[in-house]
């Protein structure tokens, strides 16, 4: 059996079957050619394609570490690539359900690997080089979107891993917000200046075209490719196709009320007779000190499942408990599609139809500012506006046919989430996978082995 299993005839079937294999379901069989590399390897052994080290004869101690480091990194960034990838949970947007500090297993062949559309890249960066803190990358070779067959699409209420669609373009002195909301909040700025002063009030156009010059002198504007920008992970509640709604702040998918998460929350004021919640008991409940805000002695605000409402309401020094909600007509100008013709903000909102693949709407100047940024920005269309027309890549046009499906991403923690209600779609070539199970789960208010939350080791998420 040993001497079967040393034989090179052998190994080369085994290393030719899983190649084989490999690239069918990559589905470009031009790398079948890759057949003579492995040929070569195993049996006539013409070429040394390790040509770092010897072939014959015994390699320094550099050279054998060398060697192990170049195989790691390729073994790691092929599995990173097509199966599997570790994600840091870094904000509480999806808190209770994920918790600051957990890792995540996840999946790439759920959904289907995407192949890399910026392959000249460092491994294992994102997009910004440790400690020099330089871009990760090059974009001398761009590849279209391309993703490899999965064991399932996504489905409604899945978590997903996502590159962020509004981090196109970012501010690097301030990379934790959008470049666009950054633009939103000058403009905003600019208008109440001249409400306040008594100035002829202007479109917001205006002021956000003044803003977005004004963000250019202020900060270093970058740009960057669907696969480099930052990750995020969000709950898929709405499919290419479905109809939202929110009312106040309860979600509805073509008409019918969605179910509620055990991990999901809402802000809520707490108001006590005066006396200080204890906080070792918020801390069993799985509230954090970085979670609340107190406004003097007796009022507080934070994040709170419904479990936790119910718990928090039979304190005796608990006076009264109270949701937060933005009222129905309230225009919130930080949300989307960012069109006081839409009076929508993040309680009230929709309803909203999700684009799907190859469906055609009509476009009008009513409703034009929720598919401008799939036109231009995702699917790469020259959209203009003149005279009252509008033009896609100069030509009149009415109505438009998607290229791609999108899909509406929130988080669980629904009043401390930047999700979809803040920057729209998600298109299909920015999803990155499905996470699985959380392997390690670190408590950053604790300290040494205290940090390691043992009871999300190895759980499963839902």
């Amino acid at each position: 059996m040993m001497n079967i299993l040393k034989n090179k005839y052998f190994k080369f079937a085994i290393a030719a079957i899983l190649y084989v294999l490999w690239v069918i379901w990559l589905g470009n069989y031009w790398f079948l050619i890759g057949l003579g590399v492995i040929f070569d390897m195993y049996i006539t052994k013409k070429v040394n394609w390790t040509f770092w080290k010897k072939r014959e004869g015994k390699n320094s101690a550099f050279i054998e570490w060398i060697d192990a480091l170049i195989f790691a990194v390729v073994a790691v960034s092929f599995i990173n690539i097509f199966f599997f990838q570790n994600f840091k949970i870094p904000t509480g947007s999806m808190e209770k359900t994920l918790l600051i500090g957990d890792h995540l297993f996840v999946s790439k062949v759920s959904y289907g690997p995407r192949l890399p559309m910026t392959p000249l890249s460092f491994p294992f960066t994102q997009h910004t080089m440790p400690l020099i803190k330089t871009k990760s990358y090059l974009e001398w070779i761009k590849w279209p979107y391309k993703r490899i067959k999965g064991t399932q699409p996504i489905q409604r209420n899945d978590i997903v891993v996502f590159n962020f669609p509004a981090g196109d373009t970012v501010c690097r002195e301030q990379q934790a917000r959008s470049y666009y909301s950054i633009i939103r909040d000058v403009a905003m700025d600019l208008e109440k200046r001249d409400q306040s002063s008594g100035k002829r009030v202007r479109p917001f156009e205006e002021y956000y075209n003044r803003g977005r010059n004004i963000v250019k002198q202020q900060y270093t504007i970058i740009t960057r490719p669907v696969d480099k920008r930052d990750n995020y992970i969000k709950r898929c509640v709405a499919l290419p196709g479905d109809t939202l709604k929110i009312v106040h702040g309860e979600l509805f998918i073509n008409g019918i009320k969605t179910k509620e998460f055990p991990g999901q929350q809402f802000r809520y004021m707490v108001a006590t007779d005066g006396s200080r919640l204890n906080p070792k008991i918020l801390e069993r409940m799985n509230i954090y000190k970085s979670d609340i805000m107190r406004y003097g002695g007796a009022e507080y605000i934070m994040p709170l499942t419904e479990a936790n409402v119910e718990k928090i309401r039979k304190f005796s020094l608990v006076k009264a408990i109270e949701r937060y909600e933005n009222p129905a007509g309230k225009y919130a100008y930080y949300i989307f599609p960012h069109d006081p013709r839409y009076p929508w903000n993040e309680d009230n909102f929709g309803p909203l139809w999700i684009p799907e693949k190859g469906k055609t709407v009509p476009i009008t100047l009513e409703n034009i500012s929720k598919y401008s940024r799939i036109i231009e920005a995702y699917e790469h269309n020259i959209l203009t506006v003149k005279d009252s027309v509008i033009y896609i890549n100069g030509e009149p046009a009415q109505e438009y046919t998607f290229k791609m499906n999108y899909y509406w991403m929130m988080g669980d923690n629904r009043h401390d989430s930047a999700d979809s209600r803040f920057w729209g779609f998600v298109p299909e070539d920015h999803i990155v996978g499905k996470p699985k199970y959380i392997w390690l789960s670190l408590d950053k208010e604790k300290k040494f082995l205290g940090k390691i939350r043992f009871n999300r080791l190895l759980k499963k998420i839902q």
